[in-house]
């Protein structure tokens, strides 16, 4: 709760503190410089639209997160992001998002999830956290237009996994948890585009997406379906001092259906090698970004 607070209050610190400053120059970049700096932060509200999951035997059962696992209603949304425009062409950012959903319920029939029986009537905790780190380049194909940008790159992508059903009470089986971690790398393609409107208004759209089943691209050497889809329309209006406000409507989903094949190294990967886990969810922001 304090962290949320604190994030909150931040935020209106750096709306305070933008429109209080002179209106020639901007907030953190020199008008001339070929380097403009820039960060972004956004919060709001995260709808799971689809959420099913499987670990353990191959072509089991799927868990549906959304009707049986409490994900039906809205969870806080954040956002960062901090980056740098050269040269009037090249755009680097950095992009983290945490996700963090944890919900009670009490099942209301057998569930098995990576071998491990959970019986009907056993009130649980379930954790789902996908958070990620993201390191996106895009090349401005308009670059000698000074109010529109068409960036196309790539991005690699960190995500870094943790799923966790655990019972509350002893349910007399042999095991009452059931963990499965994952840290990996997740190549994409971006697109990014940017229009700055004479009233002040700006709109921008980017994409972040791709879908494999082959090996070394899916961040492994052994064939692995996989999918991730990042598309966002955002509207903003420019204030002084290269700031700012905005709203953004985002689509973010993700697949991954396969065997592992990586070594039991870790203690908290899952026992069964089988993976299936597709989610689909849409948020709804608010957001500042200093330029």
């Amino acid at each position: 709760m304090r962290k949320k607070i604190t994030a909150i209050l931040a935020v209106l610190v750096s709306v305070l503190i933008t429109f209080s400053l002179p209106a020639e120059g901007t907030w953190i970049n020199s008008e001339d410089s070929q380097i403009q700096f820039f960060f972004e932060t956004e919060r709001g509200a995260i709808s799971i639209l689809s959420h099913t999951y499987q670990v353990g035997a191959v072509e089991g059962e799927d868990f549906n997160f959304r009707t049986q696992g409490g994900q039906e209603i809205l969870y806080p949304f954040e956002r960062y992001a901090v980056g740098a425009e050269l040269f009037d062409a090249h755009r680097v950012v950095f992009t983290y998002q945490p996700l963090q959903l944890v919900t009670n319920v009490t099942f209301r029939e057998d569930v098995t999830i990576d071998g491990i029986l959970f019986p009907e009537n056993t009130p649980m905790e379930l954790s789902y956290g996908f958070p990620f780190y993201r390191l996106t380049y895009t090349y401005d194909l308009l670059k000698d237009d000074p109010d529109r940008v068409l960036g196309v790159g790539g991005a690699l992508q960190l995500r870094n996994a943790s799923i966790k059903f655990e019972a509350l009470q002893d349910t007399g089986e042999e095991k009452n948890l059931a963990v499965s971690q994952n840290l990996g790398p997740v190549p994409a393609i971006s697109i990014y585009s940017r229009w700055n409107l004479p009233s002040g208004l700006i709109l921008s759209a980017d994409i972040t997406g791709l879908y494999t089943n082959l090996a070394f691209i899916n961040g492994a050497d052994f064939a692995f379906e996989g999918s991730i889809l990042d598309a966002s329309l955002r509207a903003g209006y420019e204030l002084a001092n290269g700031s700012e406000v905005f709203g953004n409507l985002r689509f973010f989903g993700g697949t991954a259906k396969g065997t592992s094949e990586y070594p039991d190294t870790f203690w908290t990967k899952s026992e069964g090698d089988f993976t299936k886990n597709n989610i689909a969810s849409i948020t709804v922001s608010l957001g500042v970004a200093l330029r």
